[in-house]
């Protein structure tokens, strides 16, 4: 399946505010391809080569919805530093995954939240758990995970599953107040 940013639905596209299926395991050979396309588009949208040869845009993750399709799969693959300051790599094709706990401190990314089906600019500070747990089927490694993400992790996990019930990250940005302080909360 071509991914590209022409191909990703946008959000002002109706799809984008459905709520995404689950989906049947085993998987079938048809979702693990769709996975492994969306993971392959979020690898190589950071290659500055392959994203202006591709037409790819900078990634993080990509949810389903976000190539048209229903269901909730979601691709996440990025650096962190753990709390010993080194760098670790997280990548995941995750398969129904759902919160199962979050913590009562939240955190925002200073910066703001971007997303492959949104264009144009949304300011503000997008307030979100500063840990969570999720539960999901990671088909890259072929069996049922947990994961206990803190911060930036954290932050992705949330807003790709936000995909899942049409929710966008500008929903979560307060109106009134964009960049309203936090009190408490972890600065990304």
């Amino acid at each position: 399946m071509l991914i590209n940013n022409d191909t990703i639905v946008k959000d002002n596209d109706p799809l984008m505010r459905t709520k995404s299926e689950p989906v049947k395991l085993p998987l079938s050979v048809e979702d693990k391809n769709i996975l492994m396309d969306m993971y392959n588009y979020v690898k190589d949208s950071i290659d500055p080569e392959l994203s202006e040869e591709r037409n790819l845009r900078a990634a993080v993750g990509i949810s389903a919805i976000q190539i048209g399709i229903p269901k909730r799969m979601t691709v996440i693959r990025l650096t962190d530093i753990d709390k010993n300051d080194n760098e670790i790599l997280y990548e995941f094709c995750l398969v129904n995954p759902k919160i199962i706990s979050s913590s009562l401190q939240k955190a925002y990314l200073q910066s703001g939240e971007g997303c492959l089906s949104v264009i144009e600019e949304h300011e503000g500070y997008v307030v979100r758990s500063a840990r969570v747990t999720v539960e999901a089927y990671d088909a890259l490694q072929d069996k049922h995970i947990r994961i206990r993400a803190r911060g930036f992790l954290a932050i992705v996990l949330q807003h790709e599953l936000d995909h899942f019930e049409g929710t966008l990250f500008y929903d979560h940005i307060n109106k009134d107040e964009p960049f309203k302080e936090i009190e408490n909360a972890l600065i990304i």
